[in-house]
């Protein structure tokens, strides 16, 4: 009879490739699970003292999440059916021995294979009784329990929420007070709207006409809202600027955070100080 090689078993299966430790000593943790339980291997690698065993947990975690999610397979019906470490390649190093000579060092490599399979009703029946006679409870599966803990915290959420939302004020009689006055607020809404099309930038600012003239003769001072510059009417860019808005006077536009032009603001001042200049000397 030939028998089924090792790579064919049947089983749900996780691999781990290039681990960088020798196969040698993934064997000796390997021999220590191989044909237990999937909760007896957990423990036997959760305690183990060695190094690797906790890069091998992470391949028999990995298993059963296959096992769970791909086949359906409940984690207490899983055990270890196979597992073992083939070499894989060696990274080749040097290191510099007295009497200029060197010595190679070998890293190895390795990959990792673990294969889960599926109690049998009979063999199950036989372990919970042992269970039993022991006064040990099954374990339950990773899966489950997480959804009753996942299930718990939803329902606590619910039962701590409307303590949160509960308030001094009716609800009910808040809804009646918006809906009595429904005209006042829009009446609120529309002064608003208007005041804030007339004066954009507060009073004595409004927008320019289609052509960029003031709307009336108030208004002497043009503004461009892009660059955010004035112009009075002793500015040489009057007559050039086409404006956005028009205020009454400097004041209100360098209060709406508009500025002189650069050239005007070097003239206004090189005056201030001939006027310093001036009463110094008057002095």
């Amino acid at each position: 009879m030939t028998a089924t090689k090792t790579n064919e078993r049947p089983g749900t299966r996780a691999q781990l490739k290039y681990v960088r430790s020798s196969a040698y000593k993934v064997r000796e943790v390997l021999n220590l699970i191989r044909g237990k339980s999937f909760f007896e291997a957990t423990n036997i690698l959760t305690f183990s003292e060695r190094r690797i065993s906790d890069t091998v947990l992470k391949c028999l975690n990995s298993a059963a999440a296959n096992a769970e999610n791909n086949d359906d397979i409940p984690v207490e019906e899983l055990f270890v059916s196979a597992c073992y470490a083939d070499e894989g390649p060696t990274l080749k190093r040097w290191r510099p021995r007295a009497r200029g000579r060197a010595t190679r060092i070998r890293k190895r490599t390795c990959h990792i294979t673990l294969i889960l399979g599926r109690y049998s009703s009979e063999e199950l029946t036989e372990q919970r009784e042992r269970a039993e006679l022991k006064g040990n409870q099954t374990q339950q599966s990773a899966a489950e329990s997480r959804k009753r803990r996942v299930a718990k915290s939803k329902e606590s959420e619910l039962e701590s929420q409307p303590e949160e939302v509960q308030s001094d004020e009716d609800p009910e009689a808040i809804v009646d007070e918006v809906e009595e006055t429904p005209s006042e607020q829009e009446e609120i809404a529309e002064k608003s709207d208007t005041e804030s099309e007339d004066t954009p930038y507060g009073e004595g600012s409004t927008f320019a006409l289609e052509d960029g003239s003031a709307p009336s003769s108030d208004f002497t001072i043009k503004a461009k809202v892009s660059t955010k510059i004035y112009h009075p009417e002793e500015s040489s860019f009057f007559g050039r600027t086409k404006a956005d808005v028009w205020f009454t006077n400097a004041e209100t536009a360098e209060a709406a955070g508009f500025r002189l032009p650069n050239s005007m603001q070097k003239d206004n001042d090189e005056t201030e100080e001939n006027q310093d200049d001036n009463d110094g000397e008057n002095e």
